[in-house]
């Protein structure tokens, strides 16, 4: 495969060749726009372009080394208007088969790599690495100009009034003689039961 050849956007393991790069230049049509965006939650997606190379690396492993970029439009978290975020970024996969435990001797050490690895497939998916990639880079919590003034406003106004959270002394005081009271009459009650039973009172 050569650069000018049209790169599919699923390529099988199998046939591609250890010996060079593949380089690839993914750039979805109107409709498989519409889909990704669909599937991201996003009010519109433009500018999607996913180019890069996948590179050998050893007998059977694979590094794909790409740039995403993409326009995207997501709906304000405060206000709903939609927010305009314009994404650019690396994306980078390791694919490597994982070993079988009767491939390893006992007592052998695993090797583990600082990178990302997932299992080779038999086929990788392009479309499917973009999607992640691009779900990946998506801001959190869009805001449209204003929500944070808007946020600001909601919360001050749910707030309770500092006034209402002062103790009122009056009412504490009638409360205080409530409980007094009560257990005043507690007490005359007790004596009055023994007197119509006409139990003598010890």
């Amino acid at each position: 495969m050569n650069s000018t050849t049209p790169i599919p956007e699923r390529l099988r393991v199998a046939g591609l060749r250890t010996g060079t790069p593949t380089v690839f230049d993914l750039r979805p049509d109107d409709k498989a726009r519409a889909a990704i965006a669909a599937r991201l939650g996003l009010l519109s997606l433009r500018k999607l372009r996913f180019s890069g190379a996948l590179i050998p690396e050893g007998r059977d492993a694979w590094r794909l080394d790409a740039t995403l970029g993409a326009t995207v439009a997501q709906p304000c978290v405060v206000t709903l208007e939609p927010v305009t975020t314009r994404i650019d970024e690396p994306v980078e996969r390791v694919w490597r088969p994982i070993a079988a435990p009767s491939d390893r001797t006992d007592g052998a050490e695993i090797e583990i790599s600082g990178d990302d690895i997932d299992p080779l497939p038999e086929v990788i998916d392009l479309r499917a690495v973009l999607t992640e990639a691009l779900a990946l880079a998506l801001p959190l919590y869009p805001h449209a100009p204003g929500a944070r003034e808007v946020t600001k406003s909601l919360d001050a106004a749910a707030a309770p009034d500092p006034e209402d959270e002062r103790p009122n002394p009056f009412a504490a005081l009638e409360g205080l003689k409530s409980k007094l009271g009560a257990g005043s009459d507690d007490g005359e009650s007790d004596g009055d039961t023994d007197g119509d039973t006409g139990k003598a009172t010890p």
